[in-house]
């Protein structure tokens, strides 16, 4: 078809020369599909160059404590995927003996591997005829083929999938699948995209109807929950402090932070302070400070949240306290992370 035919063409000329491309070795390609969701590829490149010095194959990763992974982790996000990624590590090395599985429906039934990832794997690393269908796919095909659905909608993703199946050639699947992706990456941006040098313009759908602006259609919008963190920064004489993991299910599960008070309002210095006396009045609290002069907003998919920071000096001695100089061995979040270099704790 001329439309799979231009594509290749164009990305034969312009793609980007990314290290996951130039193998069809499966654990590195996995390694950046898990990486790159949610992730643009200037932001994930340096989590995957650290991840491939640091787990060379996927019996490394599958031998690394659950923290070592996190800590190289620490910034990228949406840390589910680095938990199920290395649960995933192990089941290959241990249970596959690092073998993947070569087909989609077989990743499919892998922990953390959605259909667009098993799609991908399947493609890019044993040349499987299947589509691969992201976000960047969703808008060209939204826009060449001027489709309204609702790309968040439940009957979307086989919609599409069903129109790039047509589209893929049975030769070549690996390479169209790289050239749509780049295509959306490259040229058909979401916002602005250069129709004037654009190869399709002469045959998109959308540009005809003046409606590239408006495609693809996305209506549910996800709901987004304001929550308050006031974190305790507990310091005795000797200068060590407190940690705590996070337990929990929800946000940064398994990684570290400084005790905290958490509320759905905003609570004001007073309040806390006297909070703070009441609950940990067995450490002899000296003085309470605020850090930050500005309340730091940490913007997550579903979260907003507005965090402060409070030095708490207390006169007993912490017990298990940690001393300040070993916090940087150990995975938090990046607000924390950030807030630790910042301030030099």
């Amino acid at each position: 078809m001329e439309f799979s035919n231009s594509l290749l063409h164009w990305y034969l000329q312009n793609k980007r020369d990314l290290p996951w491309r130039n193998t069809n070795n499966p654990y590195p390609i996995w390694l950046s599909e898990i990486m790159l969701q949610q992730t643009r590829v200037a932001q994930g490149m340096p989590y995957f160059l650290s991840f491939m010095e640091a787990f060379p194959t996927v019996f490394d990763l599958a031998k690394a404590d659950e923290e070592q992974v996190l800590k190289l982790w620490q910034g990228l996000g949406y840390y589910s995927r680095a938990r199920n990624m290395h649960k995933t590590a192990q089941i290959i090395a241990f249970d596959l003996n690092g073998n993947f599985p070569n087909n989609y429906n077989d990743l499919l039934k892998l922990k953390g591997i959605g259909e667009y990832t098993a799609a991908a794997i399947a493609s890019f690393a044993f040349n499987e005829v299947v589509p691969v269908v992201d976000g960047n796919v969703y808008r060209v095909l939204a826009r060449y083929f001027d489709v309204e659905t609702d790309i968040a909608s439940s009957s979307a993703r086989k919609e599409f999938t069903a129109l790039a199946k047509e589209l893929i050639p049975n030769d070549n699947p690996a390479l169209f699948n790289q050239a749509i992706m780049e295509f959306g990456a490259l040229q058909c941006v979401p916002k602005n995209p250069n129709c004037d040098v654009c190869i399709f313009n002469s045959s998109c759908a959308a540009l005809q109807k003046k409606k590239v602006a408006e495609l693809p259609v996305k209506l549910k919008k996800t709901k987004v929950t304001n929550k308050y963190f006031n974190y305790l920064i507990f310091l005795d004489d000797s200068e060590t402090t407190l940690i705590n993991k996070r337990t929990e299910k929800g946000i940064w599960h398994n990684l570290y932070e400084f005790p905290i008070i958490e509320t759905e309002n905003e609570m004001d210095f007073d309040v806390l302070s006297k909070l703070v006396h009441e609950n940990y009045s067995d450490l002899e609290i000296k003085d309470i400070s605020i850090y930050n002069e500005n309340q730091i907003i940490h913007k997550l998919s579903h979260q907003k949240l507005h965090i402060n920071f409070y030095k708490v000096e207390v006169s007993k001695k912490l017990n298990n306290g940690i001393e300040l100089d070993s916090l940087r061995n150990y995975p938090f979040p990046i607000v924390i992370y950030n807030f630790i270099e910042k301030y030099s704790i």
